[in-house]
C-alpha cells in the first residue's frame, strides 16, 4: 500500500463520496438508513478533518510557504465542516432539518475535496519530493489510528475552538 499522502487523502474523498451517494440515493422515509450514514460519514469526517489539519496542512504549511493561502482556506472549510458535523451528531435523524444540514455539509465537502485534487493537491505534488510526500503519508496513517472518531471528543472539540481563536 502506498504511504503518499496524496493518495491516502484521495481514498478518503472516495469513501467519503462512495457514503454521499448512499445517502443522497436512499429514500425519502429511509430514515434508520439515512441514520447509519450519517454516523459513518460524521465519523470519516472527523477523522479526516483531523490528521489534514494535525499532520499533512502543518507540514506543507511549513515545506511549501507559497501555499499558505490555499492552507488557510482549507482550515476555515474544515471549521465550517466540523460546527456542521457537530449539529449533526447532536439531532435526530428524524428531524425536520437533518436532511437539509446534512445536504449543505456533503455539497460544503463536496466542493472542498474538488478544490484541493484539482488545484491544491497539484500544487504540493509538484513543490514537494516523493520521500517528503511518503513521510507525510507515513505520518498521516499513523495519526489516522489514534485521530478522534466522533465530533465531541476532546481531540475533536480542541480543533474546533482552535480555528475560532487562532
Amino acid at each position: 500500500m502506498s504511504t503518499d499522502a496524496i493518495v491516502l487523502l484521495k481514498k478518503d474523498h472516495q469513501e467519503m463520496r462512495k457514503l454521499f451517494r448512499g445517502f443522497e440515493k436512499a429514500g425519502e422515509d429511509a430514515i434508520a438508513t439515512k441514520a447509519r450514514l450519517a454516523t459513518q460519514i460524521i465519523e470519516a469526517l472527523t477523522v479526516h478533518t483531523y490528521i489534514e489539519n494535525e499532520v499533512m496542512y502543518p507540514r506543507v504549511r511549513k515545506l511549501l510557504p507559497e501555499v499558505e493561502d490555499d492552507v488557510l482556506e482549507s482550515y476555515e472549510e474544515h471549521h465550517v465542516a466540523d460546527l456542521l458535523v457537530l449539529e449533526l451528531a447532536a439531532m435526530e435523524p428524524d428531524a425536520e432539518r437533518f436532511v437539509p444540514k446534512m445536504t449543505v455539509l456533503m455539497e460544503n465537502v463536496k466542493h472542498h475535496m474538488e478544490e484541493e485534487e484539482q488545484e491544491w493537491f497539484p500544487k504540493v505534488r509538484e513543490g514537494l519530493s516523493r520521500t517528503q510526500l511518503q513521510e507525510i503519508g507515513a505520518e498521516l496513517a499513523r495519526v489516522k489510528e489514534t485521530a478522534p472518531r466522533s465530533p465531541t471528543s476532546p481531540g475533536a472539540m480542541k480543533k474546533a475552538v482552535h480555528a475560532v481563536t487562532a
